[in-house]
């Protein structure tokens, strides 16, 4: 009978696949590691694991005792199924920015989850960091894992994903581009292939947010690097013990966006479904082509599986909320079939200033048209409006009529989204889209924003 003695024993050998469609520009042959058929369905189950059984080795964990750690998710996940078999308590601290898919699954496989906020500084009481070292301080018979520090956590990539990869390209790799966070994969996997090979390239993917690349770059700690950002699983505010600086020959840097589009991109071109970091190391890579050359064989590790994103970079409302879904607009009936359901909002020539400003509140809009005799005879805006109040509260009583500045631009709906944002600057706010028989809609600053970004 062929069979696993426990779920461990699955963890590694895992698949090299080519890419075709997402990197079509790109020379040479690209194959992604894909990590997802570990158990865990992350390249986190390799290391967690050895982080375990170098603890048991060094007495730091005994047992019935407790595992704690700051974890994105994967890293988590991979600690539960070593707590699983091995008998452990497993707590699990998260910042908020993660998914809540990461978190029910923690949650799912017996590990207690804490959550805290993303936006505080590392040395922060409340930040991911110190709450797992207090928890840990706290907690009779636990072990704090410290993933950042932790030199386990390469040498599982310098002992299992290295020699895999040498292996399974036969020798052949010249390039290594891979995520980097806490920096044990890249280390661990990159020392071990320049030591097969020294000419071997090992690019890093970072975000904009995180202080990687400047710091290999010039050796300065620049904290003005620092800001929140969406992409999960890559990029630091610190500088982990397990990035070896020194194996790294470049950083790429990769927006939010890019990764969140070509995460998409790979499931649906490539039927690789895979996680946020998978999507920006795809894109870095091909960012970096003009590295590229036909006979080179470059590997791409994929970090981990897409099910942690489903709420997220595989949610078309998520991915319009912040501007990353291109729905393909192009001119101002574009822009105004997103909102024409929507009557257009306008204010008599003869209300009364406070009328509008009443409507401006209660809609949360910038301009309205004003009309006179059932067209349009001008607008007012949100500011000109608040300078004459500032200057004479009184001018809540007059009408708009004495108020009203000229009316906005009048434009087709086949005008281009150019074209519109040519005609939008500080003087003119907004234009308004003619939709025949006497209709009109208006497209603001915002929504012109909204279509481009």
């Amino acid at each position: 009978m062929q069979y696993y003695n426990n779920i461990l024993e699955t963890i590694g050998n895992t698949p090299i696949i080519k890419l075709n469609k997402v990197t079509a520009d790109v020379k040479g042959t690209i194959l992604a590691k894909v990590e997802t058929t570990n158990p865990g369905n992350s390249i986190k189950d390799r290391m967690a694991v050895k982080m375990i059984e170098e603890a048991e080795r060094l007495g730091l964990i005994k047992p019935g005792g407790t595992i704690i750690e700051g974890t994105s998710g994967n890293t988590g996940m991979g600690l539960a199924l070593g707590a699983i078999v091995k008998g452990y308590k497993l707590v699990c601290v998260l910042s908020d920015k993660q998914s809540k898919e990461k978190m029910d699954i923690l949650r799912a496989v017996g590990a207690e989850v804490v959550v805290c906020p993303t936006a505080v500084e590392p040395d922060d009481p409340r930040s991911y960091y110190s709450v797992s070292k207090r928890l840990a301080e706290e907690t009779p018979n636990s072990w704090y894992v410290n993933q950042y520090d932790n030199p386990a956590n390469t040498l599982a990539h310098y002992e299992q994903t290295g020699p895999e990869i040498w292996k399974q390209t036969e020798g052949k790799i010249t390039h290594l581009v891979v995520g980097v966070g806490t920096g044990g994969t890249i280390s661990g996997t990159g020392k071990y292939l320049k030591e097969q090979n020294p000419d071997i390239k090992i690019l890093g993917i970072d975000t904009y947010g995180s202080v990687f690349k400047k710091y290999h770059e010039t050796g300065i700690f620049d904290e003005n690097e620092i800001y929140s950002y969406i992409t999960e699983g890559i990029g630091e505010d610190i500088l982990p013990a397990n990035v070896d600086f020194s194996v790294i020959d470049h950083f790429e840097k990769v927006t939010d966006k890019d990764a969140a589009v070509m995460t998409r991109r790979l499931a649906r071109e490539e039927g690789i479904f895979v996680g946020n970091s998978c999507g920006a190391a795809a894109a870095g890579l091909v960012q970096m082509k003009d590295r590229f050359k036909e006979d080179d064989v470059v590997v791409v590790i994929f970090h981990d599986h897409g099910s942690r994103y489903v709420g997220k970079m595989f949610n078309d409302d998520w991915m319009r909320e912040r501007g990353f879904l291109d729905e393909g607009l192009k001119n101002a009936a574009d822009i105004v079939a997103k909102h024409g359901d929507l009557p257009l909002l306008t204010c008599g020539s003869e209300e009364l200033v406070s009328h509008a400003v009443a409507k401006m509140k209660d809609y949360n809009v910038s301009q309205i048209p004003v009309t006179k005799d059932g067209k349009i005879a001008g607008y007012v805006d949100d500011v000109v409006l608040y300078q004459s109040i500032i200057a004479d509260s009184a001018i809540m009583d007059a009408s708009l009529a004495s108020v009203m500045q000229p009316p906005l631009p009048v434009v087709s709906a086949s005008v281009s989204i150019e074209d519109i944002s040519d005609m939008i600057d500080k003087d003119t706010p907004a234009v308004l889209v003619d939709l025949g028989d006497g209709k009109h809609h208006i497209v603001t600053r915002h929504d012109v924003i909204s279509a481009i970004a």
